[in-house]
């Protein structure tokens, strides 16, 4: 078997979680060889002749695609993708439309709202423009506290304490959304703040269906009076910052929390089959003082480093990282080996 691993080159001045992709690129390549595949390393840029080249001359069975970014823009998570559905390749993980629709916050949650689960409202995206008008607060939960993120960029990006807009009205949210803009890589939208717990579901694919994995807690401790509890930039990449000692991951409930354990996995699962996800995925959520679970994102490719949140699952789940990953390598190979047509590459001529 000869497995070609697609993931972003990383260029000399990357951050923290630019950087995560290359502890990912040589976790996964290290199983692959233990289960006997040929590997090959496929650093993508914006060079997409590169890319194909590579494929055509390696003739890869399968790809594993880890690609977060493109010259660190998480917009273009789909360009590589896209790219390997038109050569034929199967790969690892959702598709390219997924990918695109998943990490535009802001369609994803038009989705999620259209499929009857809930999320919160919202306001955005800032700048309106290109057909897309500004959506003023969808639905008719209106909350005084906000948080503005980023359309398109993941892993917390531009994420400070700064982000929580409070007792704002619209002209103050359009205000701020326009001030953060430009940190925020251009795109930004302000998400009604849903005071309360933390939580996400893991899938994964399996040979029987989707697989939910065992729901995770995020806790908030030690949090000093008035710091927003919210998973910022530092909590995911800043080992010695208070938020990311403060933001624990637990597996450990109350009996309390039963009927909760049971409502987020439907729901997670509901999402997947919303999106049209596969192979692996995670569902953030948060749960307010009512129970009610609202989805906060839908990511069609976590990371899946060993010491990742979504290992942390399957490990809980019963599988070592070996088994994670040749579970998503497997779903890859199922389609691969169900597809109708044969696969084509560069320069080569149909069968």
């Amino acid at each position: 078997m000869r497995v070609a691993i697609l993931f972003n080159a990383v260029g000399e001045n990357a951050k923290t979680d630019e950087l995560d992709v290359l502890e990912q690129l040589e976790a996964i390549a290290a199983v692959l060889e233990r289960l006997g595949a040929a590997v090959m390393r496929v650093p993508c840029t914006l060079d997409l002749g590169a890319i194909a080249g590579a494929l055509d001359r390696f003739k890869p069975d399968v790809a594993f695609n880890l690609v977060e970014c493109l010259e660190s823009y998480g917009r273009l998570i789909h360009v590589v993708p896209s790219m390997l559905d038109a050569l034929g390749i199967h790969y690892t993980g959702a598709s390219a439309e997924s990918l695109y629709i998943t990490s535009n916050k802001v369609l994803a949650k038009e989705r999620i709202r259209a499929g009857g689960l809930l999320t919160p409202d919202w306001t955005g995206p800032w700048p309106p423009g290109g057909g897309t008008p500004l959506v003023k607060k969808r639905g008719s939960r209106r909350r005084s506290r906000h948080i503005v993120k980023a359309v398109w960029e993941h892993a917390s990006f531009g994420m400070d304490d700064d982000v929580i807009v409070e007792n704002a009205d619209e002209a103050r949210l359009v205000a701020r959304m326009e001030e953060l803009a430009p940190r925020l890589r251009g795109e930004c939208f302000a998400e009604a703040f849903v005071e309360g717990r933390e939580f996400n579901v893991s899938i994964l694919s399996t040979a029987k269906g989707p697989r939910a994995l065992p729901v995770a807690e995020i806790l908030f401790l030690d949090f000093p009076k008035g710091k927003p509890r919210i998973v910022n930039y530092k909590a995911k990449w800043e080992e010695e910052a208070i938020e990311y000692r403060g933001t624990p991951r637990t597996f450990d409930f109350k009996p309390e929390d039963r009927e909760l354990l049971s409502e987020l996995p439907r729901i997670a699962r509901a999402a997947w089959d919303l999106f049209g996800l596969r192979g692996y995925a995670r569902v953030d959520f948060r749960v307010d003082a009512k129970n009610n679970p609202f989805i906060l994102e839908v990511n069609a490719n976590p990371c899946i480093s060993p010491d990742s949140g979504f290992i942390a699952a399957a490990q809980q789940g019963g599988l070592d990282y070996d088994a994670a990953i040749k579970a998503i390598l497997d779903d890859a190979m199922r389609r691969a080996r169900g597809a109708a047509a044969p696969r084509v590459m560069k320069g080569a001529a149909p069968q």
